[in-house]
Parts: C-alpha cells; structure tokens; sequence
C-alpha cells in the first residue's frame, strides 16, 4: 500500500485511486469514494466537503485494507458490503451478482408500461439474485403483487434480507425453484428477469473481479448464452395470463435472437430496447391471447 504522509482524507483518496490506476482497476477513484463514503457514513458528495478533514487512525487504517482487497481484485461492492440501485441501497456479498446500472433500465421499462399497472398486477421476478429488480418495482408500485423466485437458496436469502431492511418483507413472496414450480398456469400479468446470458466462452475471458468472485451461475448462460433465457420464455408462455407481458435483460448481441425467440414462442409485440450506451439489453413481448 502506498505509504501516506498526510492524514486528510482528500490525500487519503489521491493515495488510493492511484494505486488502484496502478493495478488497473476500472474507475479507481470512485472505487476508493465508496470505500470512504462507507467508513465515514456519509454520501459520496459529502466527501468533497470533508476532503481537508483529518482522518483517525482507525479509519486509515480500514482505507488501507479496503483498497488492498478492491487492488486484489476483489469488487468494491463486496468490500463495502452494499450497493445503490435506483436510490435504494442494497446489501451485497458473494451469494448474488452485484446488481448493474443496465438493471435500472429493465425496471424502467417495466414502469413505463402503463397498461400493466391499470389494475393492481401481479408480478414475478425470476431469477431475483439480490433482489435488486422486484425491490425496486415494489417500491414504486406498492399496490401490485409480487413474488420473487431463484434456484439458489444463498440468493434468495440475500433478497429476503434485503427486502427486510427496506420494509418490504410482506410486500413480496418468496420461492425457491423454477418458475412452474410456485406459479400456477395463466395466472400472472408480467414476468421481470435478469438471467445468465453471457456465453461460456466469453465468461472465462471476463475481468477478474467479475469472474473470480461473482457466483457463475449467475453470468453464464451456456454455450449460445440463452440457456436459461430459452428455459423463462418458454415457462412464461405457461405462467402468463393471455396478454401478460415480459420483460428481459439480454447481452448486446442476442437481440435478433432473443427476438425470434419470442416471437416463435406466442409473444406479439415483440421489441428490443438499447441500453444508455446504445447497446441492445432488453427485449420485451406480449403473449398473444
């Protein structure tokens, strides 16, 4: 660790995110803001009102152990334990992805349809991981129904942890499983996932502090990417109620087959959003009545 003459934190941060540059860690500043925004408790924008502040010997000291983990290549968002998705802040560790910006855009366009929310809909997140996706609904569409499903016991107690901390833990169901075995036939109005798609191959070239440390079977979606994606479609053809709707985040090249996919399996309407980076993410359909 490089060595700090000073005590202030702006010096503290300078320190850090150049031996975080040094190691090549993606946006080492504001990796090593989070690590201090948690130690101190506060916002990342109050640092820059604390950054002639002196920091205590204890603080410095957990900087330096931070840093070492995240130059490691361990991600930031294990090391501080918690992460923000959609102005809620979650926790995480190893048993779930860490959840993405992209994510937001996937429940944004679940809140933009309005024709889902005239009546009080019920909804499945399949897949849930953290949670991060049917917390985020819950939040801003309280009066609907919702329940959350994974095949990994170690996710879905995070999400139920999670849900608990926002208050939310009699808003949502939860179930451990496949989508068949908790939902009956025709029965839901919308089906929200964010699956595996990353090819097998593409996964072993993934940066370290992804592949080294988030759960695999919740990046790798098998040879083609779409394992687990074709295995939803074709379970949300059951599940959905006629006219239901749902919603995926895909890789930015699986639109086009993401869209045959739906549109061979029942869905109408079918559409392929871009990401705020212009990529192809999401794809959305209709299921024909």
């Amino acid at each position: 660790m490089v060595v700090v003459q000073s005590k202030t934190l702006g010096t503290v941060l300078d320190a850090g995110a150049d031996y975080l540059a040094k190691r090549k860690v993606e946006n080492p500043r504001i990796a090593c803001e989070l690590l201090a925004a948690r130690l101190l408790a506060c916002s990342r924008l109050e640092l820059t009102t604390r950054l002639q502040g002196p920091l205590a010997e204890n603080h410095l000291a957990a900087m330096r152990r931070g840093v070492k983990r995240v130059g490691a290549g361990e991600p930031v968002q294990y090391v501080t334990g918690e992460t923000d998705f959609m102005g809620h802040v979650l926790k995480t560790d190893p048993r779930a992805l860490i959840p993405r910006p992209e994510t937001e855009g996937l429940v944004g366009l679940v809140l933009a349809c309005d024709e889902l929310w005239a009546d009080k809909p019920s909804i499945v997140d399949v897949g849930t991981g953290s949670g991060c996706i049917v917390i985020a609904l819950a939040m801003a569409r309280p009066n609907a129904l919702y329940m959350a499903i994974d095949t990994g016991p170690d996710a879905l107690a995070l999400a139920g942890e999670n849900a608990a901390r926002l208050g939310l833990q009699d808003k949502i169901g939860f179930a451990c499983g496949d989508l068949p075995d908790h939902v009956e036939p025709e029965t839901v109005a919308a089906i929200v996932a964010n699956l595996p798609y990353v090819p097998t191959a593409e996964y072993e070239r993934l940066p370290v502090h992804i592949r080294d440390h988030e759960p695999r079977s919740a990046l790798d979606g098998g040879p083609d990417g779409l394992a687990a994606i074709g295995a939803a479609v074709l379970d949300a053809g059951m599940a959905l109620i006629p006219g239901g709707r749902l919603f995926l985040e895909i890789g930015e090249d699986q639109g086009d087959a993401v869209k045959s996919l739906l549109a061979g399996s029942g869905f109408s309407d079918v559409a392929i959003g871009r990401d705020l980076a212009g990529r192809d993410r999401y794809a959305s359909g209709r299921l024909v009545p």
